[in-house]
């Protein structure tokens, strides 16, 4: 490789998910049937939040602003990787890389706060029942809501101007079905370093501390849990906390394969494999697990449907009369 062959280039090539055309195909079409699921089962938690004034409390206000976030990630991913499956056209320019790279490091970022705001949420309520509502009033949660997205679309700039500041290896694809940052520093003939340190220095002061905080919060829950004597009050105490406690299991596992960790450690398969967990499976995985065993959503859920009934039965006869 000489040094002729490093330049600022103005398109990648991905290689995508799989070689194999025939298996690009079904892949392609399970994608694209997820990808309904994500979209339908967000947009419901939005819909009924948006219609419900009575879902209008800090845990719903965190779950309205998890499911924009899922159905943001998985268009900011999941559109360029169809055209890629049933076309064939794996070219991407840098702006539009730059560009997917950062948002999907942004709702990463915000999604880690909006997680930890959870925690907090949960352990004053477990923990400081009396003061929940002053405590975790409208403001407070909105303002929580506000700063995890500021934060969020703030904590990126630096990786985002380092490597768009790059040169690159012209002759070098991107192992990946989306532009990440290992994958992109595998590519460059630039000096990594900076980018690199900057990574130690993000994921400790935002992954790690969002999830120490999550940590301690559970310990005083589970800490505060075990203090009650009825089996049936623990049980009860808990329930409030295994939706969330499940999305960060996941969540968390998903995002430590992928980030926490040197670039030279970086194995296409694998890490692939771990990103269409966080980019399909999460999303999809979100609504079920927060609104299953939720009976005010149910509720809410009944409410919606009736209410969508009546609205489409009255504009049926509207039409008829006119």
């Amino acid at each position: 490789m000489t040094l002729g062959d490093c330049y600022n280039v103005t398109a990648f090539t991905l290689l995508g998910l799989t070689e194999d055309l025939e298996l690009q195909v079904r892949v392609g079409v399970l994608l694209i049937f997820a990808y309904v699921i994500i979209f339908l089962g967000n947009f419901t938690v939005i819909a009924i939040f948006s219609a419900d004034s009575h879902l209008h409390s800090p845990m719903y206000i965190f779950l309205f602003n998890l499911s924009i976030i899922d159905i943001a990630s998985t268009s900011n991913i999941l559109p360029k990787l169809f055209n890629m499956l049933f076309t064939k056209h794996n070219v991407i320019s840098f702006a539009e890389c730059i560009t997917q790279m950062y948002f999907f490091l942004s709702l990463v970022v915000t999604e880690l706060l909006l997680l930890s705001a959870m925690a907090y949420d949960r352990y004053v309520a477990i923990c400081h029942p009396l003061n929940y509502v002053v405590i975790m009033s409208f403001t407070s949660c909105a303002g929580l809501s506000i700063a995890s997205w500021v934060v969020g679309f703030l904590d990126p700039i630096g990786h985002t101007v380092l490597i768009a500041k790059m040169y690159f290896w012209s002759d070098r694809p991107i192992d990946h079905f989306f532009c990440d940052v290992s994958p992109l520093l595998l590519i460059t003939c630039s000096d990594i370093s900076m980018v690199e340190m900057l990574d130690y220095i993000d994921g400790f002061l935002v992954a790690f501390s969002s999830f120490l905080l999550i940590l301690v919060s559970y310990i005083f829950i589970i800490s505060n849990i075990m203090k009650i004597k009825s089996a049936e009050g623990k049980h009860k105490a808990f329930s409030t906390c295994t939706s969330h406690l499940t999305c960060v299991i996941i969540y968390y596992g998903t995002m430590l394969c992928l980030h926490i960790k040197p670039t030279s450690s970086y194995y296409p398969k694998l890490d692939k494999l771990v990103a269409l967990v966080y980019v399909v499976l999460v999303p999809m995985l979100n609504p079920f697990i927060y609104c299953l065993k939720n009976k005010d959503i149910k509720k809410s859920l009944v409410n919606f449907k009736i209410n969508c009934f009546r609205k489409t039965l009255w504009l049926n006869w509207t039409f008829l009369y006119i």
